[in-house]
């Protein structure tokens, strides 16, 4: 059958939708990007914010209304959270929530079987005590960048969080399997891989054996053609400095950290139950740059308008952007999640109040990269391509600045470039121009 795959969220789910694409083409279905030619449509969804939860139910409702003859599969962490809502939409044939994702396969057959329409599929189940970890192997292919999913779940429980409801415990993949892994995409050519996970720092906590992400990065030791690691999403409080000594050894680690914040505000972050302070988030910075270099980039989250917001708080957050002086910073009005504590919490902020402040922050943030892009006028800086598109080209540093390059250069190619100024364009995004370095 020819199966289709819409993916929303983060990139875990990325991942796992691709993840699910090979177990397909391994059992003999097709791949098809376009819902109109689907036999069966695979819609992956998120629930990390209300607007998540739109967006995952209006694109069900969208892929059943382009091609209504279409099977319709609803997975994923809002397919999770909210399964009988997903099993009540007109269209849906089968609901898998966040786990057994290996079952695609086992559901794709039995559609291709039936002969007339049957009951809703439901494979969703409890996953709050789960401790294995579904090992999948992902393609990736026509990117420069490779996703390899390490760890799942997270026990940490933020206060305005429902990700741990809909992901369940830590779970961490193998070093075996992160080895095997890694030496296929190392065969397969891929220049840079990311590491992924729900909370990514806690990679081995669950081993109970010492395990930590540094030993995850040595699982890729001699695989030549991976010339750069890239980390997902990675939590403060979880660093050392051992870890930090460790990750240094590796060169090829990319010089760029995202680091979730959430609020510059101690007591917003006591609040949220993040497990740090302003103070030791900003001395893990100092400690980073020094391990890797001034120009490493710092990126981050902030959430706007958390429950009980004064505005002292919301200015101790601009503030704090300043004085770590980040790279890029995406910034989320607080969203209400029901079952977490801060959805009971009193003095919510209106959605006024929130979307002004998230419009403040955007506008800091936005100084903060154009500063941060400046400091590389005039520098020389190895881009790996991504894209070429006419006369010019466009790749990333290791820093992750987006850099369009003046002539055409084949795809996944490393040049070296000499970067000539910021430019913004028609969408608000900043990128360096530059030309190859002679």
């Amino acid at each position: 059958m020819r199966c289709c795959f819409i993916t929303l969220g983060c990139r875990v789910n990325q991942y796992e939708s691709d993840a699910m694409a090979e177990l397909l083409a391994s059992a003999g279905h097709s791949v098809v990007h376009d819902p109109s030619e689907a036999d069966v449509c695979i819609i992956n969804t998120c629930t990390v914010t209300n607007i998540a939860d739109r967006k995952s139910r209006q694109m069900l409702s969208k892929a059943h209304r382009i091609n209504p003859n279409s099977k319709l599969v609803v997975c994923g962490c809002w397919a999770q959270r909210n399964s009988e809502a997903a099993k009540a939409l007109e269209g849906v044939d089968a609901v898998m929530g966040s786990s057994d994702r290996g079952r695609i396969v086992e559901i794709v057959d039995g559609f291709a079987a039936q002969t007339e329409r049957a009951d809703v599929i439901d494979t969703v189940r409890e996953v709050m005590h789960d401790t294995h970890f579904e090992e999948l192997s992902a393609v990736n292919e026509g990117r420069t960048r490779a996703y390899l999913k390490i760890q799942d779940g997270c026990n940490m429980f933020c206060t305005y969080c429902a990700i741990p409801y809909a992901r369940g415990a830590l779970r961490s993949r193998s070093l075996e399997s992160i080895r095997r892994e890694a030496e296929k995409l190392n065969v397969e050519g891929y220049p840079e891989v990311v590491l992924t996970g729900i909370h990514l720092m806690s990679y081995g906590v669950d081993l109970k054996n010492g395990t930590d992400i540094s030993n995850a990065v040595k699982c890729f030791a001699g695989l030549s053609n991976i010339r750069r690691i890239r980390f997902g999403s990675l939590e403060p409080h979880l660093f050392n400095d051992r870890i930090i000594a460790s990750l240094a050894e590796e060169k090829r680690i990319c010089r760029q950290f995202h680091l979730s914040l959430q609020s510059g505000s101690d007591t917003v972050l006591e609040r949220m139950k993040r497990g740090y302070t302003s103070a030791q988030y900003l001395e893990l910075c100092s400690k980073l740059r020094a391990a890797f270099g001034p120009e490493t980039a710092v990126t981050t989250d902030i959430i706007a308008g958390f429950p009980g917001e004064t505005l002292q708080e919301h200015a101790e957050t601009i503030a704090f952007m300043k004085e770590v002086g980040f790279a890029k910073v995406h910034i989320f009005p607080y969203s209400r999640r029901s079952g977490t504590k801060a959805d009971r919490m009193p003095d919510q902020l209106t959605n006024a109040e929130k979307s002004a402040r998230a419009k403040e922050l955007i506008a800091v943030g936005k100084e903060l990269e154009k500063a941060f892009l400046e400091r590389f006028i005039g520098t020389e800086a190895e881009v790996l391509v991504e894209t070429t598109d006419g006369d010019n080209s466009e790749g990333y540093t290791d820093t992750y600045a987006r850099v369009i390059i003046n002539e055409p250069i084949a795809q996944n190619s490393f040049v070296r470039v000499q970067i000539t100024e910021v430019k913004e364009d028609s969408d608000g995004e900043l990128s360096l121009l530059s030309h190859r370095s002679r």
